[in-house]
């Protein structure tokens, strides 16, 4: 079904003080759908943004398991959830990145690198969160 609004939206420039004054439940559906077509296609063909989630849902499962407190669950879905958001960030400069340059530059990569390593330490800091927080439960 075509949302009869589509084609006002994308005719106004985002930021714009039309589309401002416009705000409506239809333009805020149809932004969800573009993320949510987004993340579909990202868990589709990324297979680190899927073992991140499936990691992270077995945390909070063992979490749950465990009987971790309201505030320790939050915190531990707090820091899957930056894991998994630095994993949708770096996907997307890795596809604009590699449609803007497709060819070799060290720049580019480094760019790409730098990326990645963001994921890596939103990583290991939610490896540390939950080694404590188990750890806690398990010694205690």
């Amino acid at each position: 079904m075509k949302n009869p609004h589509q084609d006002q939206f994308e005719a106004q420039p985002i930021g714009s003080p039309e589309r401002a004054r416009t705000a409506d439940i239809w333009r805020t559906l149809y932004s969800f759908r573009h993320a949510g077509r987004g993340l579909v296609w990202a868990l589709s063909s990324q297979a680190n943004l899927r073992v991140h989630l499936v990691a992270g849902v077995l945390v909070l499962v063992a979490a749950l398991i465990f009987r971790f407190s309201a505030i320790e669950f939050a915190l531990l879905f707090v820091c899957i959830s930056i894991v998994v958001a630095a994993e949708l960030v770096n996907t997307a400069l890795e596809v604009l990145i590699d449609y803007a340059w497709p060819e070799r530059a060290p720049m580019v990569g480094r760019a790409k690198d730098v990326a990645a390593a963001a994921v890596l330490l939103a990583a290991v800091g939610t490896a540390v969160v939950g080694v404590l927080l188990f750890g806690r439960h398990l010694v205690g």
